[in-house]
């Protein structure tokens, strides 16, 4: 309470209604290699229409990685997107030789002043889509000549480049710093038209210092780094007149001089744009490591996409394990066809090798391998490995039910767009994977195509070897240790560790309704908070847990009787 040096009322207000916040559950993260978008700076994908406006459609070289995250956008409406690296990729430029520029943080290290010598303009991003944009830049000494020579191209503009309202109200009346730039798809590759026009800034300004009448930037340089979808600014042009004022000089020093002009309107094609699409292990192992963060980047469910084993293990070993908070999904590999070609007899033994050389884990879970489905960006049909369809089961079961229900099945473990599967294992070759902790895909003819088993790759017997089980562990330590970190800094007492357990409490009570444990215990008492504990400044709190299982195996045993029989005397 206040303390108070004269007569008076002190309103003080405690807060007491602390509970345990929901957990996000249902977030995926992918690396793959793609067409299009920033390379290692991760972005949230909802939809596979946005996947394709970020990072480019499926082609022939990549169709595996995207559909895998097509997959689970199928699913579920949350995928964090990294595109990986490679020894290949470069951005298409205007003039000299290609470079790289990976994303926003490479841009304004290395390119933002111009250093780069290669003209203009750049493509946003590498790969060979940048050589199929065309820039077009006009102000007023070159409008009139433009105007006669593209009048289809010209008519995309409202009025002629002239002086722009701030540097009239600055008072530079003949500053003339007004362009027009357009960024046209010319050889189709974006919109499938060439000519299309992609982008359009009218009016923008040769002055560093430009504002629009709402106030916002209007520099020419500054509004297509930050609005085009396409291009990055790289330089001035070099194609003007010798006399006026430098591009990027503020409109308030320049006097009573014009801006530099244009001597014909610009038009480039940029080239020497290059795809990338055989990331190294190195690469692809570069790309997930990004997700460990787990304070930056909030994920679930990690897809290994096609992996080897080395990066599968990279993975289990540097994310999942360390992080302790997501579950990797991964498919056996099959770089010499085995699988997808080969009997079902050597597929069984690859898939099986390839588990025997992932580890032991709680964190990961593998499935049999691959389904048959159609690209419809290509027209063609594609063998894809199924984890990003395992994942995107567990996603769509945690908005059906809760993430403790066991994602297969025929009540939720139903995989989508399914021609037929690689592998479809008989009974026999069912009980071999799931020995293995592999968890077959299934085709039951009339039912669908389905995951028939929800183990991780712990080898140990024990709770934490089912999908369910697991990820019931994820969301009771992510939630009470989020809303644990509200007790640091408070006294260790009798009252903190009362309201402890009021906090947590109720929230397992709810877990319990919902079918996740059949009973718990939390136990956070001077028994274990002893006067030890207290004096190295920690708190202790064991939370016991039995959680529910999922149904393996089912026994049904019918017995035929005589007429006569009394069923209380055979049955029990």
């Amino acid at each position: 309470m206040p303390f108070q040096l004269s007569p008076g009322v002190a309103v003080v207000e405690k807060d007491f209604t602390s509970i345990v916040p929901a957990v996000s559950t249902s977030a995926g993260a992918f690396a793959g290699a793609f067409a299009w978008g920033p390379v290692e700076d991760p972005v949230q994908i909802a939809s596979e229409n946005e996947l394709v406006d970020r990072f480019g459609k499926a082609t022939d070289n990549n169709f595996i990685p995207f559909l895998t995250a097509a997959n689970f956008l199928s699913y579920a409406n949350n995928l964090l997107v990294v595109r990986t690296d490679g020894t290949s990729l470069k951005n298409a430029v205007s003039s000299g030789t290609p470079i790289v520029i990976k994303n926003a943080d490479t841009y304004a290290s290395s390119f933002a002043t111009g250093q780069a010598n290669v003209g203009e303009f750049a493509a946003k991003y590498p790969g060979t889509l940048g050589n199929s944009l065309e820039v077009i830049a006009v102000d007023k000494d070159s409008w009139s000549a433009f105007q006669t020579a593209q009048p289809a191209v010209a008519a995309q503009f409202e009025f002629s480049p002239d002086t722009s309202p701030y540097a009239k109200n600055a008072g530079k009346t003949g500053a003339e710093d007004e362009l027009h730039i357009l960024v046209l798809d010319k050889n189709g590759a974006w919109s499938g038209v060439a000519g299309t026009v992609l982008e359009k800034f009218v009016g923008l300004s040769k002055a560093s210092d430009a504002k629009r009448l709402d106030g916002s930037n209007n520099y020419y340089k500054d509004v297509l780094n930050s609005q085009s979808k396409y291009i990055w600014w790289m330089d001035h042009s070099t194609a003007l007149a010798s006399t006026g004022a430098e591009w990027g000089t503020a409109v308030t020093t320049i006097g009573s001089a014009q801006y530099k002009a244009l001597t014909a309107a610009l038009d480039i094609t940029l080239t020497g744009g290059a795809d990338d699409f055989a990331p190294t292990a190195g690469n692809q192992q570069t790309a997930y490591t990004i997700f460990a963060n787990d304070e930056l980047y909030d994920i679930s469910l990690v897809i290994a996409g096609k992996a080897s084993s080395t990066v599968a293990t990279h993975i289990i070993n540097n994310i999942a394990e360390v992080r302790k908070d997501c579950v990797v999904f991964i498919s056996p590999e099959d770089a010499d066809g085995s699988i997808i070609l080969g009997s079902d007899a050597a597929a069984i033994t690859k898939i099986t090798a390839y588990r025997d050389a992932l580890p032991s884990s709680s964190y990961a879970v593998l499935d049999s391998g691959f389904k048959y489905q159609y690209d419809r960006y290509n027209d063609k049909f594609r063998y894809v490995p199924l984890n990003g369809d395992v994942a995107g089961l567990c996603a769509r079961t945690d908005y059906t039910t809760d993430p403790w229900f066991s994602p297969g099945g025929l009540n939720r473990g139903q995989i989508k767009n399914v021609v037929k599967l690689a592998v479809n294992p008989g009974k026999t070759q069912r009980d071999t994977l799931y020995k293995k902790g592999v968890n077959p895909v299934v085709t039951f003819p009339g039912e669908g195509t389905v995951l028939f088993g929800d183990k991780t790759l712990l080898a140990a017997p024990s709770a934490f070897d089912r999908i369910n089980v697991r990820r019931l562990f994820i969301v009771l330590e992510k939630a009470i240790a989020t809303a644990a970190k509200f007790q640091l800094f408070e006294f260790n007492d009798s009252f903190t560790r009362a309201q402890f357990r009021n906090l947590v409490e109720p929230f397992l009570r709810d877990v319990q309704g919902r079918r996740g444990v059949t009973d718990f215990r939390v136990k956070c008492d001077d028994t274990n908070n002893t006067g030890e504990v207290i004096d190295r400044n920690e708190f202790v709190a064991e939370i016991f847990v039995k959680p529910n299982r999922s149904i393996n195996f089912i026994t049904l045993t019918f017995v035929a009787s005589r007429s006569s029989v009394n069923f209380n005397e055979i049955g029990g």
